[in-house]
């Protein structure tokens, strides 16, 4: 008998002017397109590997940015929070995942006005949702997120972030619930059971399932002590993203099933 799967994995195709994307916090150097669209058939394929259902997002094409779906929404039980990147010229990627997630037949809500967020800048772990305020999601995003998020019994912390452009490029979650973390760039005290380490892309997980967990090649040394801890890498090769500061987590928005 085969295993459900665990649930919807969003992606979105990188189109031809992906090198033109957004560089804040790197010295921008050249993009390959046709790579990085091998290598995001490579994260696909990992994600249905690991049992998932991949769901395209249409392209955005004018919108190089628009492959880090993660930024466009925030999927918290069955409601979608539209975000409004704090990068004015991001914001139009945002129609078409509000498209999708309305196909899935999510409750759809919207950060609005004044405020502004990234869904990179949001960690969901049990019922506490850490927001990252940075560059890119401000006080009043902050604020409305927790509105959205009271009545599912969420708790939004936010964290104070330090030259890095989401909190996700400096601190995920393990399926245990421990962190991994570059503790530099962030706000001290606010995780507990925190696991420092020593590679950049290493802080950057996606747990799949079980004890399955995506992490990019570029963190080999973390990678191997995932696996000394009992977990199981599943190991990608975003090198192309990484040069506009992407990384596992932002390419996709993992939509779970309802519990029971």
């Amino acid at each position: 008998m085969t295993s459900p799967s665990p649930g919807i994995a969003l992606v979105r195709r990188p189109t031809e002017d992906l090198a033109d994307g957004i560089v804040t916090h790197l010295e921008r150097v050249p993009v390959d397109p046709e790579l990085a669209a091998e290598q995001h058939a490579g994260y696909r394929a990992a994600l249905a590997g690991a049992g998932w259902e991949v769901r395209e997002v249409a392209p955005a094409p004018g919108c190089p940015d628009a492959t880090f779906v993660e930024d466009s929404v925030v999927v918290v039980e069955g409601t979608a929070v539209l975000t409004r990147s704090g990068a004015e010229r991001r914001r139009a990627e945002v129609a078409g995942t509000e498209a999708t997630v309305r196909e899935l037949g999510l409750e759809v809500v919207a950060i609005t006005g004044e405020g502004t967020l990234d869904g990179g800048d949001v960690l969901q772990v049990g019922t506490t949702v850490y927001v990252g305020r940075g560059g890119r999601t401000n006080a009043e995003g902050i604020r409305q997120l927790r509105a959205h998020l009271a009545p599912l019994g969420r708790t939004v912390v936010p964290v104070g972030l330090e030259a890095v452009l989401h909190l996700k490029s400096a601190v995920t979650a393990l399926p245990d619930g421990t962190f991994l973390a570059l503790p530099e760039l962030l706000e001290p005290g606010v995780f507990p059971v925190t696991r420092p380490v020593t590679e950049e892309a290493g802080c950057h997980v996606v747990p799949l399932g079980g004890e399955r967990v995506l992490i990019s090649a570029s963190a080999p040394r973390t990678a191997d002590r995932l696996a000394d801890l009992g977990f199981t890498p599943v190991v990608v090769d975003i090198g192309e993203f990484e040069k506009l500061e992407g990384c596992v987590t932002c390419l996709s928005v993992l939509v779970r099933p309802p519990a029971g």
